[in-house]
């Protein structure tokens, strides 16, 4: 199984040369240690945090990476964009990546995002949808026509194609039953997300695959899995660890609506509790043992973990990859 890693947001008080800075440091340290699938997430205008931006940020890591390592962008907030901009930018990063790209894209969820850049929160699944049609015809047609109700191509003549063909493998994001469908029927993987219990996971991989094949597509052979993985003394202190790196940044998802997380309150008062279903703790040995299950179980992969969150100091965020790779990664990798 291959491993790989979520580069996250940092605060907005961070210097933009000590983010990047810190950036390719984490990215380096990720080489060093075996991971081989590197994601970044997408938001515009996120206040108190910064997002690089993934397309032009996997341009400049295009050269610090190893040949077998895969450059991932997700989620891209599709519905937002102009496709034709979006679908000639990823060829381009195909391109400049030696087709090691692979696409995450999804719906988006942030109102504020859709509000400032006039697009209304309402439209975002047929947006997504026909932008998605476009994308990929850009990718695959010399000519295109499309005449759709937001987007409209007329005898379009395309000039940048993706090296991978037909195009880049499509990751769709999504939480629920009908976007796990849509993901089957329009993507080519679906993500698990990384705070999903194991029984929904395994719920919504039955139902990916039985929509792949009510409409005739072949079933997914790697669903992607984002855990987040803390090894301590044991799973108490694990816990205790990951509570130091991620509460605050629980609690901002709290803040902004996102539910998975739980109430403020709740991160506050038991945060243990709150993340006990989703997060892989323990020792080196429980951890690889509660991963080993979940692969021998389920068709998933790579393993995708975020080694960084914004109230880590750089240090400790190399520190813990580092033991990552020398406590878990091996064992992973030596998995099917």
């Amino acid at each position: 199984m291959e491993v790989g890693i979520i580069l996250g947001d940092v605060k907005a008080s961070v210097p933009p040369r000590e983010h990047l800075r810190n950036l390719l440091r984490q990215v380096e340290a990720a080489q060093r240690n075996g991971f081989t699938t590197i994601c970044m997430g997408q938001h515009w205008l996120y206040g108190e945090y910064r997002w690089l931006q993934p397309i032009p940020t996997f341009a400049r890591l295009a050269a610090e990476v190893t040949a077998d390592t895969r450059l991932v962008p997700t989620v891209l907030v599709v519905p937002v964009q102009n496709p034709v901009i979006l679908a000639e930018d990823l060829a381009t990063l195909d391109i400049v990546t030696d087709g090691r790209l692979s696409i995450g894209v999804g719906i988006g969820y942030r109102q504020e995002e859709f509000r400032q850049l006039g697009v209304p929160f309402e439209e975002r699944f047929k947006r997504f949808e026909e932008s998605l049609q476009i994308m990929r015809a850009l990718w695959t047609q010399d000519v295109v026509t499309y005449p759709g109700q937001f987007w409209q191509l007329e005898e379009a003549t395309t000039h940048i194609r993706p090296i991978q063909t037909p195009h880049p493998p499509v990751w769709i994001g999504a939480q629920q039953d009908v976007g796990v469908r849509r993901a089957a029927r329009l993507g080519d993987t679906w993500p698990i997300p990384p705070a999903m219990p194991l029984d929904e996971v395994r719920s919504r991989i039955a139902l990916f695959q039985e929509t792949r094949a009510e409409l005739g597509l072949p079933p997914c052979e790697r669903f992607p899995l984002r855990r987040e993985v803390t090894v301590g003394k044991d799973r108490e202190d694990a816990l205790r660890r990951y509570e130091q790196r991620a509460r605050g940044k629980y609690v901002a998802y709290a803040q902004r609506d996102r539910t998975w997380a739980g109430s403020a309150e709740q991160l506050s008062s038991s945060f243990a509790e709150q993340v006990s279903d989703h997060v892989i703790a323990g020792t080196a040995e429980e951890c690889i043992a509660q991963l080993t299950a979940i692969a021998r179980e389920l068709p998933v992969g790579p393993l995708v973990v975020r080694p960084q969150w914004p109230d880590m100091e750089p240090d400790d965020v190399v520190a813990y990859l580092d033991e990552l790779g020398r406590e878990v990664v091996p064992a992973m990798k030596a998995l099917p």
